[in-house]
């Protein structure tokens, strides 16, 4: 089994194989309609509280914007509305224009990680030249209402059981444990909620921010998942684009079961990346032999199925843990050095703290014990946006391909048995995906990554295309790179914010 096709990364992971049969009768998510004014009254900004950790960026203000819940009742005075977070840093120079960002996701809040990006764009012509923008989506971190369908008590029991026996009977028990949870979602945020949590709903909330702060065009950085949004943006006010820059691309119209594969295919790859670099030290806890990588990580890990492994934390390290640790350190080169100090604990019997620390980044969970909501509003987004096969039978043949590709993580034999997506029969029905559209010659520029674990680097190749979009190319191993110290590209991407200068044609960083 392919554990990341059990819940993905729920900080930054665009597609995810969470099993389940939800009984429920299926609703249509809600359809866009209403017009978002140009102008709107000037929004009241203040200090943002003890909710936002602004130590790093003083000069930060924050507010909200409320938007309906439902695009189609906008007439309706007493519809539902969710209360919007928006936090703002205003330009250290002479301000030209705002910038909203969204870092990912979906369910990371972008006002927390705006407040560590912020420092980093100072130093730039981005920071000087324009405001800086941030909003948590509806359902999202500071937004109210939150999706929250899961306890703290629920999620830490989430990483206890390794849910990798793909028997038909331990497939039987994966899917009722997600029906459960699936239905606590329903409980508690109700259908018409969880229905406008898709991205067209969000990137109509974006507009609605954008004519709160008083511009006429929109400014944007999409990372990730983020990329979604903008190009479901761009799609929807196509003359309200100015400029545009999306880096790690999701693929709206790629076969989300394919997506499954290769999203493997490419962990699998950083895996192979980070191993040969390992074997360069005489005392990798992998060896020095390429051919024995893999087993020697199962070596190591596969016996948490049945024990977890020691920690200085009084939880001890799963199997889930340790392979979701793993993963995470696998989406920068920057962590590889932790990760062997991880594995090398866990081959000697030592604290395998690291790994552990690395699964709670991985899940959002502070030193308290308390996670976000990054997992219920990722599921959230995530099903209202992604059509799925439901024959089970196409999930045995996506668990056979998995194995295939990541070998890795693919614990145990193939028995030809595998558990559906929770999405599958989520109260909500998706809409059709389709190409990506352009919002017109000189708007967008895209950003990918050769060694992109999360989000291939073809997907930037094949979004370019669609989008009829420069694409510039960063030779490395890590997901996203924009505005992260490489001046090749972030040169390329200032005189592109700033001037609407075009980068070279084929740039390659």
């Amino acid at each position: 089994m392919f554990a990341m096709s059990r819940w993905g990364n729920l900080q930054k992971f665009i597609v995810s194989g969470v099993a389940c049969a939800v009984a429920l009768a299926l609703t249509t998510a809600t359809p866009l309609a209403g017009a978002v004014p140009d102008q709107a009254p000037g929004l009241a900004w203040n200090t943002c509280g003890d909710s936002v950790d602004t130590s790093r960026v003083p000069t930060a203000r924050c507010t909200t914007v409320s938007v309906p819940v439902d695009w189609n009742d906008v007439s309706n005075p007493q519809a539902a509305q969710a209360n919007l977070a928006v936090i703002r840093i205003p330009a250290t120079g002479q301000k030209i224009g705002t910038i909203i960002s969204n870092p990912g996701g979906p369910g990371i809040s972008a006002i927390e990680v705006m407040t560590r990006f912020a420092p980093k764009l100072a130093k730039t012509e981005i920071g000087r030249r324009f405001d800086l923008v941030a909003f948590d989506p509806r359902g999202v971190g500071l937004s109210t209402p939150e999706v929250r369908c899961a306890s703290d008590a629920d999620l830490d029991a989430d990483r206890t059981d390794p849910q990798v026996d793909y028997s038909p009977a331990g497939v039987a028990r994966i899917e009722e444990a997600d029906r459960e949870r699936a239905q606590k979602c329903v409980d508690r945020m109700g259908v018409p909620f969880l229905a406008g949590m898709s991205t067209e709903n969000t990137a109509r909330d974006m507009d609605a921010v954008r004519a709160a702060l008083g511009e006429e065009q929109l400014n944007f950085f999409g990372y990730s998942y983020g990329t979604r949004l903008g190009t479901a943006y761009a799609e929807q006010f196509p003359d309200r684009v100015r400029a545009m820059m999306v880096d790690g691309v999701v693929d709206q119209f790629a076969d989300p079961v394919a997506v499954l594969v290769e999203q493997a295919a490419g962990f699998q790859q950083a895996f192979d990346a980070y191993a040969a670099d390992c074997a360069t030290q005489p005392s990798c806890p992998l060896g020095t032999d390429p051919a024995q990588f893999n087993d020697r990580l199962h070596q190591l890990v596969d016996p948490l199925v049945e024990k977890p492994a020691r920690t200085a934390d009084p939880r001890g390290l799963s199997y889930e843990d340790a392979m979701n640790g793993v993963n995470e350190a696998l989406y920068s080169s920057e962590d590889w050095p932790r990760l062997t100090d991880g594995l090398t604990a866990l081959a000697r019997g030592t604290d395998a703290d690291d790994l552990l620390e690395f699964a709670d980044e991985y899940a959002e969970r502070d030193e308290d014990g308390h996670y976000t909501n990054s997992a219920d509003a990722f599921i959230a987004v995530h099903c209202a946006d992604e059509v799925y096969p439901t024959d089970p039978a196409v999930w045995a043949e996506n668990d056979r391909q998995v194995r295939e590709v990541a070998p890795y993580e693919s614990y145990g034999e193939f028995t030809g048995y595998a558990p559906r997506p929770l999405c599958v029969n989520w109260p909500v029905r998706p809409s059709e995906p389709h190409p990506v559209s352009s919002p017109g010659p000189g708007k967008v520029v895209v950003v990918s990554t050769t060694g992109d674990p999360a989000t291939p680097y073809q997907n930037g190749v094949d979004v370019a295309a669609q989008l009829g979009a420069p694409l510039i190319t960063f030779v490395g191993n890590q997901h996203t790179v924009a505005f992260s110290g490489n001046r090749c590209i972030d040169q390329a991407l200032e005189a592109f914010f700033v001037d609407l200068v075009q980068p070279p044609a084929d740039l390659h960083c």
